[in-house]
């Protein structure tokens, strides 16, 4: 379930709104974080661009995405284990599964959950003004 293949932010128009110069390098790399519906980590945003335009650096890569989470355009999530990967900062709040053995990430969004934070929040006396869920599973076997 993805949240964000409806609406493509314009992560250009965002980058020079804030000064920075688009470099051919930069255009590439903002071109695979808008028609990406996954969670790259910074290697494979780099993979991916490096197909398109050898001439790139993992700097470069590295360099763009601190800028883009600077910025709020992106989020870098740390899932448990493994490398940083991003995903677009727009769209509804959703949460995430991450599949142990295959490192996949599935974008879910409960009302349950949602209202049983609040609960909880509110029994404690607080307001919740950021959170993140990260579940992390197997995989069932059929049998």
């Amino acid at each position: 379930m993805n949240q964000h293949a409806s609406h493509k932010p314009d992560y250009e128009k965002e980058l020079r709104r804030a000064g920075v110069r688009i470099t051919r390098p930069r255009k590439v790399i903002l071109r695979i974080l808008t028609e990406t519906d996954d969670h790259p980590d910074a290697m494979e945003i780099f993979q991916r661009a490096s197909a398109i335009d050898p001439s790139i650096s993992l700097s470069t890569v590295y360099r763009t995405m601190k800028l883009l989470e600077e910025m709020g355009a992106i989020h870098r999530h740390a899932f448990e284990g493994g490398r940083a990967r991003f995903e677009q900062a727009d769209g509804e709040h959703h949460d995430h599964l991450i599949d142990i053995d295959t490192g996949d990430v599935i974008e879910f969004h409960s009302k349950r959950i949602e209202e049983l934070q609040e609960e909880i929040a509110s029994a404690l006396g607080y307001d919740i003004v950021h959170h993140r869920l990260e579940l992390y599973g197997r995989k069932r076997k059929r049998s």
